[in-house]
């Protein structure tokens, strides 16, 4: 992979930084930490502090990089469904009975097809 110069890429939040002068990508593993569209530290050269994007770490770097249209089509693929089961996890108990019987969408079976998907994509 191969940085794209001068590249602007948002990071949401109505920021955005130049791709050369990103240093560091950290996804925010912390649950206490990663609130609502808090997903990824960016370390920007010659920023003491990171900043806080409310995308994903691999949707950051798709955009600082140049790749093939039908690997940047398949990574926003399965960043979409890593962004749905993030969600999913929200989704309690009893709504997801109440859903599954009142319109058939059973959310815990699409999300172990899902992590299915997510995990064999890691391990080719």
């Amino acid at each position: 992979m191969q940085v794209k110069p001068n590249a602007i890429v948002p990071l949401g939040y109505g920021r955005y930084a130049r791709s050369d002068v990103i240093t560091v990508l950290e996804p925010i593993d912390e649950p206490g930490e990663r609130g609502p569209g808090r997903r990824t530290k960016v370390f920007v050269k010659d920023r003491t502090e990171p900043l806080i994007a409310s995308r994903t770490e691999a949707t950051i770097l798709r955009d600082m990089v140049k790749e093939p249209a039908e690997v940047t089509e398949a990574r926003a693929a399965m960043n979409l469904l890593e962004d749905i089961l993030e969600d999913f996890t929200a989704v309690g108990p009893m709504l997801r009975k109440s859903i599954k019987d009142e319109a058939g969408f059973d959310i815990d079976a699409i999300e172990r097809r899902i992590r299915r998907l997510l995990t064999d994509d890691k391990e080719d």
